[in-house]
Formats: C-alpha cells, sequence, structure tokens
C-alpha cells in the first residue's frame, strides 16, 4: 500500500475505536436498535436525493445487510447488555480474519505465510478475551460480537466487489483513463455505497426496532434524550459512517483485502485506550495481553514477503 493508502487507513481505525465510546453514550438514551435505525437514517438522509444510487443487486444487499444490519445492531445490543466499549473494539476484529480468508477462498486473492502467521498471533489475542468472559463481557454480548463480525466480514467482501465493479466505467460506460479520474470516481462510488446501503438498513432495523422495541417509541424518548447522546449520534453518523466507511470502501477498491484488513486490528488499540481515558474501563493483564498479540500480529501481517499462493475465485 502507499503512504497515503496507509494513513487513511490508519485514520479510518482511530475513528472506529472512538466511535465505540459514542456509540456507549449513545445507548444511555436510546435502545440498541433504535440507535442502529437512527444511524442509518441520518447517513442516508439527505444525501441520498443527491447520489446517484449504485446498481441495486445481491452485492448491494449483502453489504447492507452484513455491514451495517448484522454488524451493528449485534454490537449495539451486545454493549447495550454489559459489553464494554474496549473489549467490544477488541473481539470485532475477529472479522479480520474472517474476511480474509474469505477473499482467499471466493476473490482469489493471495495470503503470504507471514499474514497466517499474523493472523494466527491476533487469534491469539482475541482467545485471551474468550478465556476471560464474565464482568463487562457477558456470554450474550460475546455471541452477539461473534455474529457481527461474521456479518461485517461478508460486508467487506461484498463492498470491495460492488466498489470496484462501480469504478471501472464512468456512468456512459466509458472507462477513466487516467489515475485520477478512478480516484474520484472510486471516492464518489464509495460513498453512494454507503449512504444507500444505510438506507436499506434503516428500513431493516426501524422494522425491527418496531417490533423488539415497541414501547421506546414514543415522543418522550426523544425529547428525553440527552445532548451527549445526540452528539454522539452526530459522531456516529457523519464521522464513523459517512467518513470511516467511505474511506473503507475506497480502500478495499484500491488493494487486496489482505493488505487493507490488518489495520482493522488497531481498532481495539484506540477503542480500549479512549476507553479507558472517557468511561474509566479498568484495564487488567489480561486486556493488555491481548492487546499486545493483536498489534503484534498487525506487524506481523504487515511484513512484505512474496510468499503469497494465489487461488482461482470460486
Amino acid at each position: 500500500m502507499t503512504p497515503i493508502y496507509t494513513a487513511l487507513a490508519v485514520l479510518v481505525t482511530f475513528i472506529w475505536g472512538v466511535n465505540f465510546t459514542f456509540i456507549a453514550w449513545g445507548l444511555e438514551s436510546f435502545p440498541p436498535l433504535m440507535l442502529t435505525a437512527l444511524r442509518f437514517f441520518f447517513t442516508a438522509v439527505p444525501l441520498v436525493f443527491f447520489l446517484k444510487p449504485p446498481k441495486f443487486n445481491r452485492t448491494l444487499l449483502i453489504y447492507a445487510i452484513g455491514t451495517f444490519v448484522m454488524q451493528y445492531a449485534f454490537v449495539f445490543t451486545a454493549m447495550h447488555l454489559g459489553a464494554s466499549a474496549g473489549l467490544t473494539a477488541l473481539l470485532l476484529q475477529i472479522q479480520i480474519f474472517i474476511t480474509v480468508l474469505l477473499a482467499y477462498f471466493i476473490l482469489g486473492e493471495a495470503v503470504s505465510r507471514m499474514q497466517i502467521i499474523g493472523m494466527l498471533v491476533g487469534v491469539l489475542g482475541l482467545s485471551v478475551i474468550a478465556l476471560n468472559l464474565g464482568g463487562d463481557m457477558p456470554l450474550a454480548g460475546f455471541v452477539c460480537i461473534l455474529i457481527a463480525a461474521i456479518g461485517w466480514s461478508f460486508g467487506n467482501i461484498a463492498s470491495k466487489q460492488a466498489s470496484t465493479q462501480a469504478t471501472q466505467q464512468r456512468s456512459d460506460g466509458a472507462i477513466i483513463p487516467s489515475n485520477t479520474g478512478r480516484n474520484k470516481a472510486s471516492a464518489l462510488s464509495a460513498l453512494a455505497l454507503v449512504v444507500w446501503g444505510g438506507l436499506i438498513a434503516c428500513v431493516i432495523l426501524t422494522l425491527s426496532s418496531l417490533i423488539f422495541e415497541t414501547e421506546a417509541w414514543q415522543l418522550a424518548t426523544f425529547t428525553e434524550a440527552s445532548l451527549k447522546s445526540w452528539l454522539s449520534l452526530g459522531f456516529i453518523v457523519y464521522v464513523s459512517t459517512l467518513i470511516g466507511f467511505g474511506l473503507w470502501a475506497h480502500l478495499l477498491s484500491q488493494n487486496t483485502a489482505s493488505k487493507v484488513m490488518p489495520f482493522a486490528l488497531l481498532v481495539p488499540v484506540f477503542g480500549m485506550t479512549t476507553s479507558v481515558l472517557l468511561t474509566g474501563e479498568v484495564v487488567t493483564w489480561w486486556k493488555m495481553l491481548a492487546m499486545i498479540l493483536i498489534l503484534s500480529g498487525l506487524v506481523l501481517a504487515n511484513i512484505k514477503m512474496k510468499l503469497g499462493i494465489k487461488r482461482q475465485p470460486i
């Protein structure tokens, strides 16, 4: 990856790490499914009226359901059940390894031996969390986060496929000749993917909230919500979702998943640090061990060695 892509990847992971603390603050006033539905309503509106929709197909649907509905409905629910912001950020990163494996088997992307070693070290870090369930990571929350990780992994693959297809041609079908043109088209298509995917997610999540959180749908829920929760919702929508996922989709469209996804291992580091500083989450020896292993996995996974084996996509 080029230096600019590397910098963008680090920026996105910082935003997503901080985002877990804002989610915790948002959940102080809104139930999880409602908060998730509000997130994607404001993600889609008003931009949905100005951006040309991507081609509606199975890829877009998988992206919206996997990345937005499954990931965030279950992450928000896990935190509502008592999972701390730092541990949620840490455990969710199992999606990195699932994504790389899916890219290997489905897209035929190469994976080097050092990347495999890095992923194994990262898994050891995540295993430390699994061995210390309870307290700020209840079993129900653990299961919810695993489901969220699986959803995000499939969404990542769909995002790469949709963004790559969209940037290959202009709206009139002509091939974009210059790198600048390709980059602008990629950024625009990535934003459209997030906005229109968010609209699909909003519909699904609103219906789900109306069914499972019926009592919350009253005027008092909105009028009595704290300013901190509303400001947190703003950060979740405009910084984490529009900027974060827009840049992430662009990165995946310009680079192989095996190069981009390891950077997501920085999310729990930023997430844990922010949670400790802003919410007072207690740092234990096993949390530190898990973060050290995960960061070590990131370093190993990004050592450049031409040992990848190319598979044919299936």
